[in-house]
């Protein structure tokens, strides 16, 4: 049993040898934790799993799209439209753009990876605020870049210092908006003026996951429209609810998205997910009911932690990040109650977790769970502040 174990561990060290060295201290992307996972190690059925975890709709796909993708099925020993026509013609007259500024991805995430295959070498950089989606860091160091971050006061990105921070070697500069993991959002203004700024061999990436949340979003399609050299990311996976078909979009000028396109495989967005997208980006009123819900639900945690007199940061998105002490302890502590929320350890905050908004009976599920842990002395408390 030893010699096995001794010779395995000489193939790992062999293999890693041989490996790109970029790897070798790459961390993977942490998701949130699956309901199978914890339905089985609870032995509870799935529908008793209260899932929080993970910024997902919870009112699942628009019944069109629903309906949309039972029909596709049907076809699915064809291989998909491989240029994704009718959606990105679709998603192109919705925003009043062309379909040559308009990518297709498996999840936005792909195309974060077309933009590194095509612009980072090893030892470019890339500038993004302290605390910002895993992904970008990840798929720097995929492609042997380095990561500057750049502080953050009040979890809300500081573009003047964002744009300090870029030196000759910065190739990308990536800015979510509203944020993940803290749900703060820049204004018009500070988009503004750091673009009126930024050098031109510096790529700059928007990633607009929640933006159909947001009231009145800034527009920074107007920087498409002018040719700039800007990456606008938008997805199906959030109010949409189509997070497991793995569906997002690139909008850029058509010279870039010429370039992207390079990067990209064939067949990369599968042909259920395009019929299901295409559907539910025509249903307005799924996506208002979505809003709703989430405004609704979101304010109501808000005013719990208040309550509570927890802190929390004022969320643009469908998630609130929240300061409860030991946020592994609570984040376990949930778990055996049958509710998955998100530690923040990963992102350097250990004292948060991050709560996805729900429907209003699993709002109030949490809560109650929350409170109970709250007088059982598992919830702690820092020094309140006021955050941005």
């Amino acid at each position: 049993m030893h010699s096995q174990t001794a010779g395995r561990e000489a193939k790992v060290r062999l293999m890693w040898k041989f490996a790109n060295q970029q790897l070798r201290d790459l961390v993977a992307y942490e998701p949130g934790k699956p309901v199978e996972d914890l339905a089985r190690e609870l032995g509870i059925p799935h529908g008793e799993i209260i899932k929080l975890a993970s910024n997902e709709n919870p009112l699942g796909p628009s019944p069109k799209a629903r309906q949309a993708m039972i029909e596709t099925i049907e076809r699915s020993h064809f291989y998909p439209d491989g240029g994704g026509y009718y959606l990105r013609e679709a998603i192109a007259e919705k925003l009043g753009l062309s379909m040559a500024n308009i990518i297709l991805g498996n999840g936005s995430n792909e195309i974060i990876e077309f933009i590194g295959h095509a612009y980072l070498q090893p030892g470019d950089e890339i500038v993004q605020a302290k605390h910002s989606f895993a992904v970008y860091r990840l798929m720097a160091q995929l492609f042997g870049a380095k990561t500057i971050d750049v502080p953050d006061p009040g979890f809300v990105a500081d573009l003047d210092a964002m744009l300090a921070a870029i030196t000759p070697r910065t190739k990308e500069v990536f800015i979510a908006n509203p944020n993940n993991p803290t749900g703060t959002m820049v204004q018009q203004d500070a988009i503004d003026r750091f673009m009126e700024r930024v050098p031109e061999h510096v790529m700059v990436v928007f990633d607009e996951a929640y933006y159909e949340f947001l009231d009145e979003p800034p527009d920074v399609l107007k920087y498409v429209r002018a040719g700039r050299n800007i990456v606008v990311l938008r997805t199906f996976s959030k109010i949409q609810g189509l997070a497991n078909l793995r569906i997002g979009y690139g909008i850029a000028a058509p010279e870039i998205v010429e370039v992207l396109q390079k990067a990209r495989q064939p067949f990369n967005a599968n042909g259920i997910a395009q019929a299901g997208a295409l559907a539910g980006l025509r249903d307005t009123e799924h996506m208002e009911k979505t809003r709703l819900v989430t405004h609704e639900g979101r304010n109501f945690l808000q005013s719990e932690f208040l309550d509570m007199d927890l802190e929390f940061v004022p969320s643009h998105a469908n998630f609130v990040l929240v300061r409860v002490g030991d946020g592994k302890k609570v984040f376990e502590a949930l778990l055996r109650r049958g509710i998955i929320v998100r530690a923040m350890g990963s992102y350097g905050l250990p004292e948060w977790i991050r709560v996805s908004v729900g429907t209003m009976p699993q709002n109030k599920a949490f809560i109650a769970a929350l409170r109970e842990l709250d007088r059982e002395g598992v919830v702690g408390r820092g020094a309140l502040a006021t955050v941005a």
